[in-house]
């Protein structure tokens, strides 16, 4: 068995976590998240997504990030793999590509030139992308929101047309799924992609 490296994407509370969580318990997976699935890459999340940073430049957003990575690839994701694991992630270098890249204005392919070096071109096998409406997606929010879920409806209809393009680019490398149903639908339309391609 050849050790995969899948990751989940798509706008903020469309389910990536729960989806992650459910596909790593099925295919017995290491289960990780950018940022934050390393002790570094927690610091670096509590600083990304603290809404007290509100003054924090968009590139040094980007490089912030960047160093989650880095950290996380070194970490946890090729070890993993080394050891024949599977790695499933909560969210991985296309976030920024996406967020960062085409949302924030900084360039696309800027962000992802950047993302690589810090990745050393180890990007996933499969990204699964859970596709949700804004405004759908926003109902399901509850509690406070962090730094990036709180710069509303414009700003993520920026993100999901973002990661479509994506998407739409390498459909050999994504895999969109609609994520407007219950967890079990949702889960199953996963499962179903991850075993096709994979």
């Amino acid at each position: 068995m050849i050790a995969r490296y899948l990751a989940f994407e798509g706008g903020d509370f469309t389910g990536k976590s729960t989806q992650a969580a459910l596909l790593a318990a099925r295919l017995d997976a290491v289960l990780t998240r950018e940022p934050g699935g390393t002790e570094i890459g927690r610091l670096v999340r509590r600083i990304v997504l603290d809404p007290v940073h509100d003054v924090m430049a968009d590139r040094a957003e980007a490089l912030l990030y960047a160093a989650d990575r880095a950290q996380h690839l070194y970490e946890v994701v090729r070890p993993a793999l080394r050891s024949g694991r599977h790695v499933v992630s909560d969210r991985c270098a296309w976030a920024s590509v996406v967020y960062q890249g085409v949302a924030r204005g900084l360039g696309a392919d800027d962000v992802r030139r950047v993302n690589d070096w810090a990745i050393e071109g180890r990007w996933p096998d499969l990204v699964v992308l859970l596709d949700l409406d804004p405004t759908s997606a926003s109902a399901r929010a509850s509690g406070d929101l962090d730094r990036l879920e709180a710069l509303g409806d414009g700003f993520h209809a920026e993100v999901r047309q973002g990661y479509l393009a994506v998407a739409d680019a390498d459909p050999d490398g994504w895999v969109v799924v609609d994520a407007a149903g219950s967890r079990d639908q949702v889960a199953a339309a996963v499962w179903t992609a991850v075993q096709d391609r994979l």
